[in-house]
């Protein structure tokens, strides 16, 4: 599959360099977030790569659920076992879990179909700053630390009609923001959608961290230089 690249097997564990989570983010997902550059010091998996590999490894269902708890450093490495039920955990070798996966409804292991939703999906994903965070935060009148900007990915939840799907894209279907003090959650609902038809539905969560009052040169700034390093 298209992940080959990106990830180092070894039997039933998996680990992904700084090389291979930068090259993931920035040519499957365009995004272009510092944290994902290989030479940050926090430097973490982005966790579209850890959703695509899940998918890879256990095959697609109509319903998913994955909750992110915690960044994945540069070689970690992520036991993924090796038979799993409707619940499982991602976690390293000292047991501590990353990813937490519920599951359920039919599934199926066609690669196809699965390269096709994950590159629709990630490549949605990858790109929530600025093309919608900004306006949402614009909205509320609230922003990220410009000079230490911290978005987290929370979590994402998808339901799909069918699993014959042959050419899946993802399109935004709403937004919402709740800030409480210097943190916010934002909540991006999405479509999965097949020859103008809506197929399915999602839910991303992210958790926006160092929340100030809105200023507009300052995010002007931050999105100039998300656009210079993107090219």
């Amino acid at each position: 599959m298209f992940l080959q690249p990106f990830h180092s097997r070894d039997q039933n564990s998996i680990s992904i360099s700084a090389d291979q989570g930068s090259g993931f983010a920035k040519s499957v997902s365009n995004d272009f977030n510092p944290i994902h550059d290989t030479d940050s010091k926090r430097f973490c998996v982005p966790g579209d790569l850890l959703f695509a590999l899940v998918l890879q490894r256990y095959g697609l269902s109509k319903e998913m659920s994955f909750n992110f708890s915690g960044m994945v450093s540069a070689d970690t490495s992520l036991s993924f076992p090796p038979l799993v039920g409707e619940h499982f955990r991602i976690i390293d070798d000292r047991d501590k879990c990353y990813l937490e996966v519920s599951r359920a409804g039919d599934t199926v292991a066609n690669m196809a179909l699965i390269e096709k939703l994950v590159k629709a999906y990630v490549l949605f994903s990858g790109q929530n700053f600025p093309y919608i965070l900004v306006p949402l935060m614009a909205e509320h009148q609230v922003m990220i630390n410009p000079g230490r900007p911290l978005v987290i990915y929370d979590s994402m939840s998808l339901r799909l009609d069918r699993l014959t799907l042959t050419e899946p894209t993802v399109e935004l279907a709403g937004t919402s923001l709740r800030v409480d003090g210097k943190r916010g959650v934002a909540q991006l609902k999405f479509r999965f959608m097949e020859a103008g038809d809506i197929v399915g539905s999602g839910v991303k969560n992210l958790i926006l961290s160092g929340l100030r009052d809105y200023q507009q040169d300052a995010i002007d700034g931050m999105v100039a230089d998300y656009l210079t390093r993107a090219g």
